[in-house]
């Protein structure tokens, strides 16, 4: 029976390079599954253009005969958002061979999709500037991946999410036609904006194939402290110091003497940057271009005073690069710490920056005691309202049962406090396949009838990474 992925292969096979369509199933195979190896998609073919007028074409082709295409980046996705249905109803569409970096000039590049975070970090630096978004799968995710989802990571408390940081977008739109919008203009108002829309959108409204980005000046010297103290509530103070004496915070990560606990034990080459134990650890990142104050003695005056009021327990400063790059090794280690701890619910989540500090003792203790046995905490990203909350399982507890019985359970109860909280289900990984029915269960009638309305107007065959985001109606069954 000739489906209709094969009657795509046969339209498709002779204006496209053999390179460019996949159908060997061991080539396939590592592409079907999620980073975190929950979601096992199938998918009978996969394309890997490397220009834009070929993704132009496969998604003309697509939309003729109705076959749903799944964008992968470098398919780290947290959230499923980058695997294919099970069912095998749609062919993978793969952006790592838009690879080049078009252009780069003072303040600006422009990235295709497929170009890897680290790359454009290295060409970025050996031109004397940087691109201030940064991540623990910096080595494998992707520029388009990190526009279509809207990424964050630890520098949005001064630079602000990845829609900030895009300033221009080229896409396919689901009708294969291309979407040119690398200018980077400071003003445009011919309507709605595009960039916008694609920018988060996970790759349902269309094929986001380059983007034009910010760059900012090089980093000339940099100040990274860690600090012991009793509540979030003195963290958040210390922020509040620290923002006071100067707008070059670049990073202000919290997390709970727990995780740090978990890292010192699983990752080999680490130590606590403090001696004696501390509930709660700050760590800070205050920067300088050249020609910039060094920030050390800045760094040093706000953290003595800190100590010596009482507000900070104990301090030290990164004496050297390697000492720094050390402490942030612990800081992006703890999710593969934690894994080695025993399975978790984990949660990406905000509230208001305000409620963060009282959202995070509060909502682990009513955890606590709903769920009992487990153990509930946030670490991550104070300054910006952004927390990674984590329920452990209880000792013993078979991950199979966990995962599939207890984690919906669990996700509910955090999701209804952080709606409560007047705050969002999904910070910075986006939604995927994993948050889908919760976003519909906790969003506003309005809310929803919005989305579906965006993605009706673009989509209507629902033909862009299906069963992700927001969907218009039941998966379609292979024909």
């Amino acid at each position: 029976m000739t489906t209709r992925i094969d009657q795509l292969l046969s339209r498709l096979e002779p204006i496209l390079p053999p390179r460019a369509i996949v159908t060997e199933p061991d080539d396939i195979a590592p592409w079907l599954t999620d980073w975190r190896g929950r979601y096992h998609g199938a998918a009978p073919a996969m394309f890997e253009p490397d220009s834009t007028r070929d993704v132009a074409a496969i998604v003309a082709a697509a939309r003729a005969l109705d076959v749903a295409l799944v964008p992968q980046g470098g398919n780290t996705s947290m959230v499923g958002g980058a695997t294919p249905p099970a069912d095998g109803s749609a062919a993978i569409l793969s952006l790592r061979r838009l690879n080049r970096i078009r252009a780069l000039g003072e303040g600006e590049a422009v990235a295709e999709a497929g170009v890897i975070l680290s790359t454009l970090h290295d060409a970025a630096a050996a031109a004397g500037q940087r691109f201030p978004l940064s991540l623990g799968a910096k080595g494998s995710a992707t520029i388009g991946g990190l526009a279509s989802t809207n990424a964050g990571g630890t520098q949005v408390l001064r630079w602000g999410t990845m829609r900030a940081l895009v300033l221009g977008v080229e896409a396919v739109l689901p009708d294969g036609a291309i979407h040119d919008g690398l200018s980077a203009l400071p003003k445009d108002n011919r309507g709605y904006d595009l960039r916008h829309l694609l920018v988060g959108a996970e790759g349902t409204l269309g094929i986001v194939t380059a983007v034009t980005l910010r760059l900012v000046p090089a980093v000339a010297a940099r100040c990274v402290a860690w600090a012991g103290v009793a509540t979030p509530d003195a963290a958040m103070a210390l922020l509040a110091r620290f923002r006071t004496a100067t707008d070059a915070v670049e990073s202000f990560e919290l997390l709970p003497c727990e995780s740090l606990d978990a890292v010192l034990a699983h990752i080999p080459g680490t130590r606590a940057p403090l001696s004696g134990r501390h509930p709660w650890h700050v760590l800070v990142e205050v920067t300088a271009a050249a020609g910039e104050a060094d920030p050390g003695a800045l760094v040093e005056r706000v953290l003595g005073a800190a100590i010596a009021d009482g507000a900070v327990a104990d301090a030290t400063i990164a004496g050297s690069e390697a000492q720094a790059d050390a402490f942030w090794r612990i800081r992006e280690s703890i999710s593969e710490a934690e894994r080695a701890t025993g399975p978790a619910a984990q949660h990406d989540i905000s509230v208001p920056v305000a409620a963060m500090p009282r959202f995070m003792v509060e909502a682990a203790a009513a955890c606590e005691a709903r769920f009992p046995g487990t153990h509930a905490s946030g670490f991550g990203h104070l300054g910006d309202g952004n927390v990674h909350f984590h329920v452990r399982a209880p000792a013993g507890t078979d991950p199979a049962h966990w995962y599939g019985d207890q984690v919906p359970v669990v996700s509910a109860f955090v999701h209804d406090l952080v709606t409560a909280a007047g705050g969002s289900i999904s910070a910075e990984h986006g939604i995927g396949q994993m948050k889908r029915a919760e976003l519909e269960r906790l969003s506003s009638p309005a809310r929803m009838a919005a989305l579906r309305g965006i993605k009706a107007a673009f989509d209507p065959g629902g033909l862009m990474n299906p069963g992700k985001l927001v969907t218009l109606a039941p998966a379609r069954a292979t024909q």
